[in-house]
């Protein structure tokens, strides 16, 4: 385990329509201008761990599920991500989660657009 920037650019690579990028000075992936998922930069998340981009239902599981994973923090309880410590998620997780939040956020933006 410990997944690594190159880790996420190999599996979000495979999907259509993901621009590299940064937000807040760090590394980040968006579709169609919609974050996808980056770096945490807010003081409250732990070091080395990724912001993506997950209804909040599936927010919620996870961090049920496997809380030493998946975590969330005051500041983005309002939005639909979760945070991922990279030092302990397995890469089949973090490739299926990226592959999750690549299609809510097409989703989202399905919507908005209509």
């Amino acid at each position: 385990m410990g997944q690594t920037l190159e880790d996420i650019r190999e599996i979000v690579g495979k999907f259509d329509d993901v621009t590299e990028g940064t937000s807040y000075g760090a590394p980040s992936f968006k579709i169609g201008g919609k974050l996808l998922a980056c770096y945490a930069t807010n003081k409250a998340a732990e070091p080395n761990t990724l912001v993506v981009r997950v209804g909040f239902d599936q927010r919620d599981d996870l961090i049920v599920e496997q809380p030493g994973v998946y975590y969330l923090k005051d500041h983005y309880a309002p939005y639909p991500y979760v945070l991922v410590r990279m030092d302990r998620i397995a890469a089949d997780a973090l490739a299926g989660l990226l592959e999750a939040g690549w299609r809510f956020t097409r989703s989202e933006l399905g919507r908005s657009r209509k």
